[in-house]
């Protein structure tokens, strides 16, 4: 068994979707980033490479790259479940938290779960997705940006 833990952070900004989990979040703002800046589809990269030992997403997909200008993190988290495939790990399970003040993330959250299945092609009882506020404090109690961390467990 090993466990990897993943964490991603971007800031608000005005006149871009909001992405969590492959769903469009209805929100005034989105999130600044070079991908589509899917904060909780990235901290599940993470956590995946991190138990596998394989880096992060940042050596596999540079953000100098322009060929992952504004792509879709589904489309990313892809290509790390065939990574996981080729070193042969299976996902055995999946925590994750989102930490947002605004917009709420519980009506969301089962789409959420059946986006990361599919993309992961593995069954929803082996994802957990949490939302949290901070109770207005930090940056994301401001409003400023959202957070979302993430623990997996790999089978070898």
């Amino acid at each position: 068994m090993r466990i990897g833990t993943g964490y991603d952070v971007h800031a608000f900004v005005m006149d871009r979707k909001l992405i969590m989990g492959g769903v469009e979040i209805p929100h005034h703002k989105g999130l600044a980033g070079h991908s589509d800046a899917d904060v909780l589809t990235h901290a599940v990269m993470d956590a995946l490479l991190g138990a596998a030992g394989l880096g992060d997403i940042g050596s596999l997909f540079p953000d100098s790259d322009p060929a992952y200008q504004g792509i879709n993190s589904m489309i990313l988290l892809r290509q790390v479940v065939d990574l996981m495939k080729d070193h042969q790990y299976r996902i055995e399970y999946m925590d994750t938290v989102i930490i947002a003040q605004r917009p709420r993330m519980a009506p969301f959250i089962e789409r959420m779960r059946k986006n990361l299945a599919s993309s992961m092609n593995i069954e929803e009882s082996r994802i957990n997705i949490k939302a949290t506020t901070t109770e207005n404090l930090g940056f994301e109690g401001r409003e400023e940006g959202i957070a979302a961390q993430a623990v997996v467990l790999l089978q070898e």
